[in-house]
C-alpha cells in the first residue's frame, strides 16, 4: 500500500513516517523546496515537492497512492507570513482534499482536534471543524482523528512546562486550573493512524482521542512536577486579565501565547477515548508512565 502523507516534517508526522516505513508501507511525502532533509530515510520513502497552499502544486502528485494523511496545521497564526488557520486548516486541507479526489484516491485520514464546532469560540477550532466537513461531503472513504494535547519528547507543550519547572519553582497558570486535559501520547494517536489504514471498522468516522486519564491542568502540572523532581509554587492568573496582555504579544512573532490558546485554556479538552482503543487495539500509555519514558 502507497501512503501519501503531508505534515510529514512535523512533530507527529516524523514519529508516524518513521512507523510506516517499519510497518512495510510506501510512503510519498509531500515537502516544501528544500525541506527534504528534515525527513528520517528510510526503504519505501518517496519525496516530492509541493505546497499545500498552492493547489496547482499538488496536480498529479497522488496518482498512484491508496491513501491520503494529511497533518498539515499550525497553533499559532503569522498573518504577516499569510500564516492563518482559515489558510492552512481549512484552504490547505481543501487543495488536498480536491488533488485527492482528483488523482483518484479512494482513502483519506485527517488529523483534527478536539473540541472542533461549528460553534467554537476558537478560530483553530473552527477552521478545523470546516476541514472535516468539507472532507465528509467529499467521496472519499475518510477517517477523521480528534485528539487531545498530544505529549511526547519533542512536543511544544509539555516539553515547555517542563522547561519553566527547571528554571524557576514559581510557575504561572492561566485560569484557575481547573480546566480538564486528557493529554494522548504520541505513540498512542501514530498507531491509530496506521491501523486505520487496513481497518474497514474505521471507514467513515470520526475519532476523539485522548489519553486513559482525565485530569485538571493543576494535575497535569503536578505530575510533570513529581517526574521531575521539583517542587513549584502555582501562581494562577486570571483569564480576563490577560486577554488584553495576550492581545498585544501576539502581535509578535516571539509571543509564546496567542488569544486563541488562551481562549482554548479556559475549555475542557477531554473526552470517551475507549472506541479509538478499542477499534484499533491499542494499550493506552498513561501521562506519567510516558514523560517518565524521557523526561
Amino acid at each position: 500500500m502507497r501512503v501519501f502523507l503531508t505534515g510529514a516534517t512535523g512533530y507527529v508526522g516524523h514519529e508516524l513516517l518513521k512507523q510506516l516505513l517499519l510497518a512495510g508501507y510506501e510512503a510519498r511525502c509531500l515537502v516544501r523546496e528544500g525541506s527534504a532533509g528534515k525527513l528520517p530515510g528510510g526503504h519505501g520513502l518517496e519525496i516530492v515537492t509541493g505546497d499545500v497552499t498552492d493547489a496547482d502544486s499538488l496536480q498529479g502528485k497522488m496518482v498512484g497512492c491508496d491513501v491520503v494523511i494529511n497533518l498539515v496545521g499550525i497553533i499559532k497564526e503569522i498573518p504577516s507570513q499569510r500564516v492563518t488557520f482559515e489558510r492552512l486548516h481549512y484552504e490547505a486541507s481543501k487543495n488536498v482534499i480536491d488533488a485527492a479526489v482528483g488523482d483518484g484516491v479512494e482513502r483519506f485520514l485527517q488529523m483534527s482536534a478536539l473540541g472542533v464546532r461549528a460553534e467554537a469560540r476558537a478560530c483553530y477550532h473552527r477552521t478545523k471543524y470546516q476541514a472535516e466537513e468539507y472532507l465528509k461531503q467529499s467521496r472519499l472513504a475518510f477517517t477523521i482523528f480528534r485528539p487531545s494535547i498530544i505529549f511526547g519528547s519533542k512536543d511544544q507543550s509539555i516539553n515547555m512546562m517542563s522547561r519553566i519547572m527547571k528554571l524557576s519553582p514559581v510557575f504561572p497558570v492561566i485560569g484557575n486550573g481547573k480546566n480538564k486535559w486528557q493529554p494522548v501520547a504520541v505513540e498512542n494517536v501514530v498507531q491509530g493512524f496506521v491501523a486505520a489504514l487496513n481497518n474497514p471498522k474505521a471507514e467513515n468516522k470520526t475519532y476523539e482521542v485522548g489519553g486513559p486519564q482525565a485530569m485538571e491542568y493543576d494535575q497535569v502540572l503536578n505530575v510533570i512536577a513529581d517526574v521531575l523532581g521539583k517542587k513549584i509554587i502555582k501562581i494562577h492568573q486570571p483569564i480576563s486579565l490577560m486577554k488584553p496582555i495576550v492581545a498585544i504579544m501576539e502581535k509578535f512573532t516571539f509571543s509564546p501565547l496567542n488569544l486563541d490558546q488562551l481562549i482554548m485554556l479556559g475549555e475542557d479538552n477531554v473526552c470517551d477515548e475507549k472506541p479509538f482503543f478499542s477499534d484499533f487495539g491499542i494499550t493506552p500509555i498513561g501521562f506519567k508512565e510516558g514523560i517518565s519514558s524521557y523526561m
